[in-house]
């Protein structure tokens, strides 16, 4: 991948990865607030996490040579109900990570940049799952249940 086609990819994973940890912080504050704690730090911690993969991206591209920049996001929707946002998180998940997978190739020739997303694709994937094994458990011990164990 060229140079600058690498720092262009960079900069949109930053964009939509610095839109997607600020919504989980809000959705975390948002389910402590229902009195879901467990929940609630879920997604905060989630969201110090991913800003970690926005400031390894951001450096990496300094390294580069580029100017990081602070781009408009899209406006997401809230959702108040904890497997609504579940099920909606998941969708974005898995189109993000098909998204990873996708670039993935384009970044061989930059091995440092590849070993940067190659973790960061790591890690999605795990939230992934994550995300797949709570909406199972939402249809094995039921909603009320679940909700139970996130306080």
């Amino acid at each position: 991948m060229e140079k600058n086609q690498t720092i262009e990819a960079m900069q949109a994973i930053v964009t939509d990865l610095t839109e997607g940890a600020f919504v989980h912080k809000v959705q975390g504050k948002m389910f402590s607030a229902q009195g879901f704690e467990k929940l609630g730090k879920k997604f905060e911690d989630h969201y110090a996490e991913e800003m970690g993969w926005v400031d390894k991206i951001m450096e990496r591209m300094l390294d580069l040579g580029a100017q990081p920049q602070v781009l408009p996001t899209k406006q997401r929707e809230l959702i108040a109900d904890p497997k609504s946002y579940l099920e909606e998180d998941l969708r974005i998940q898995r189109s993000g990570v098909e998204q990873l997978k996708a670039i993935m190739q384009l970044f061989c020739g930059d091995p440092i940049s590849y070993d940067i997303l190659k973790d960061y694709l790591k890690d999605e994937e795990e939230d992934l799952f994550w995300t797949e094994t709570q909406l199972d458990l939402i249809e094995k011990i039921g909603m009320q249940n679940w909700l139970i164990r996130q306080m």
